[in-house]
């Protein structure tokens, strides 16, 4: 019988490979994106084309590499990092594995350009499938420019497998940001598609925040510093009307490198106990900075997850320094942990001012008597009067309370005091939802659009801080807000100045629906903006006419939505209402 295993090529176990390290145009972007850092680039810039199916450019200004290194970084397990199994254990940079390259090239195009700053000629290597194509000298700048074409072009199930460009894009933002906030003395530009989507200057850790996610973020942000001996922790969390249902501005570093741990986000969660709604997440930025042997990060290759020494210790530090930062700057309650040393004279201290202070003194008409006729007569008649008129009162009201107040209705009806409303149809009772009922009524009659179409002017205007993607995405549609009702326009810089909004949209919802569109990364059609702006729409209007509703427009609303079949579910799923078991309640009795 033959033998039957066999040592794999070269280009089978690097594709092998790729798996675990490249799983997507964004996995290319942080691992070159790190390699700039470990190289001490000063100014790094990201060129993006079609959310990196075609293109992925880094161009840095650090060390740059040799004819020789520039050829051995594109080999398995080939890195300058690390020597021996020791420096595992204390691992300094942000790459040390090896694979990055060797597992990139496998499945693309690539092409370097790079020279040492000593040099006086670069090099220049183009390999394609893994394969080297060839390697010559080239005239370029001191760094390193590395370009990535054509990702998966021979893996097609790969590549088939990608998602569209919005949510791939969505990705490449998200490890541009993690890179970014974590090196503040670092310039980055992004583009894509040749358009700027982020410059961002060197600066503080705040301005870098403030760069990235938008100034309407900055009064919301509370610093958060504690200094111990085998641990550093600072940066941001904001304010509890910061917080957010979906996640996206959750930040965790150690040692300047981005991860993930659900543990420790629970910890910045228990530190808000209390001051957010259900389902609403915390915004955050903590940076912890401690002994390298103290942690393992050679997990995984997407080098995401971290192993801490004394994990229960960093949780008790995080909960207890948001909770003192939450208390100091009154937004929780908390003990005096900073007390002003100008109420120092209130607590005991000795001044000349002390010496003002007098006794209170109670003054007593002694001549008063409770029991001369003169006011034994005056109680009396009070009491009097008061008896009248609680009679007059009980004799006014009706003999029996009418929960179901309008008889010209046909149907009971009633509001319940958590917002829902029990309705008898016939011989079953219902419980509605009737946010729920208005928006598949709104959606049928296709009245959101006649009704946004009306402009309501604003007496002051309203302005919103827009970030450099929000910056783009505005451009994309800001030529469909006049047809909808809104009259808006750049004022300066990045500030959006609101003029007019559509007719039903209340000023106070005007910031939540405008982060509502920007939320999409791209809009790539008219159909395709209207039928998002729509569904926000109905959701707003639903959510506030909800809140408070009189009766009669209650039973207006039924009749509507009887008139459509009364169906019992909208497109996406969700019930408008749900019979109540009522002989199961008369059993309980």
């Amino acid at each position: 019988m033959s033998d039957i295993i066999q040592l794999l090529p070269d280009h089978v176990a690097n594709q092998i490979a790729a798996g675990e390290v490249v799983q997507r145009p964004a996995s290319i972007v942080k691992e070159l994106m790190e390699n700039a850092i470990d190289a001490k680039a000063s100014k790094i810039e990201l060129i993006v084309r079609d959310a990196g199916k075609n293109l992925i450019q880094v161009v840095d200004d650090g060390l740059g590499m040799s004819e020789t290194d520039a050829r051995m970084a594109f080999e398995r397990h080939a890195t300058s990092k690390i020597k021996n199994t020791e420096d595992i254990f204390k691992i300094a940079t942000k790459g040390f594995r090896g694979e990055a390259l060797a597992s990139i090239a496998a499945v693309a195009q690539v092409e370097l350009k790079t020279k040492k700053k000593e040099a006086s000629i670069g090099t220049n290597i183009y390999i394609e499938g893994g394969t080297l194509q060839f390697q010559e000298p080239v005239q370029t700048v001191e760094g390193s420019n590395f370009a990535v074409k054509n990702l998966f072009y021979n893996v097609p199930a790969r590549r088939k497998f990608l998602k569209n460009n919005n949510i791939e894009f969505r990705h490449i933002i998200d490890e541009f940001q993690r890179v970014a906030l974590a090196h503040d003395q670092v310039e980055f530009d992004l583009f894509h598609n040749d358009e700027p989507i982020f410059k961002l200057r060197k600066g503080s850790l705040l301005q870098r925040i403030v760069d990235v996610f938008g100034r309407k973020l900055q009064p919301l942000l509370v610093p958060i510093k504690e200094d111990m001996d085998w641990v550093n922790l600072n940066g941001f969390v904001a304010k509890p009307e910061g917080a957010k249902k979906v996640r996206g501005e959750q930040f965790l570093f150690v040692n300047g490198r981005y991860f993930k741990s659900p543990y420790l986000n629970k910890a910045v969660q228990e530190a808000f106990d209390g001051l957010l709604l259900p389902g609403y997440i915390p915004s955050f930025f903590l940076f912890l900075e401690m002994d390298p042997e103290k942690i393992d990060v050679n997990i995984h290759p997407q080098k995401t997850e971290v192993k801490f020494e004394d994990e229960h210790l960093i949780f008790a530090l995080l909960r207890s320094t948001i909770k003192r930062a939450l208390g100091i700057y009154n937004i929780a309650p908390s003990l005096d942990f900073e007390r002003d040393a100008k109420m120092d004279d209130f607590f005991g201290g000795k001044t000349p001012s002390m010496q003002n202070f007098k006794t209170p003194e109670i003054s007593v008409d002694r001549t008063f008597n409770p029991f001369k006729e003169e006011s034994i007569s005056h109680k009396h008649a009070e009491i009097q009067n008061l008896a009248e008129l609680y009679h007059q009162n009980i004799e006014a009201a009706p003999s029996k309370i009418n929960l179901f107040e309008d008889e010209d209705f046909e149907e009971d009806l009633m509001r319940l005091p958590n917002g829902y409303w029990v309705f008898n149809k016939g011989d079953r009772t219902l419980m509605l939802d009737l946010g729920r009922m208005h928006r598949l009524v709104i959606a049928n009659g296709n009245k959101v659009q006649n009704k946004s179409s009306v402009s309501h002017a604003l007496l002051f205007s309203l302005e919103y801080h827009m970030n450099e993607i929000e910056k783009n995405k505005y451009k994309s549609f800001k030529k469909y807000l006049p047809d909808l009702g809104f009259q808006m326009h750049v004022a300066y810089e990045n500030v959006l100045r609101i003029d007019a909004v559509p007719e039903g949209l209340k000023e106070t919802q005007v910031m939540k629906f405008l982060e509502n569109l920007f939320d999409i990364l791209e809009y790539k059609t008219e159909e395709e903006f209207l039928h998002f702006y729509e569904n926000q729409w109905n959701k707003m209007q639903s959510k506030s006419r909800f809140d408070f509703i009189y009766k009669n427009d209650a039973e207006d609303l039924i009749k509507d939505f009887t008139n459509l079949g009364f169906p019992e579910y909208l497109p996406d799923g969700k019930r408008c209402f749900i019979e109540l078991p009522i002989d199961d309640f008369k059993n309980k009795f």
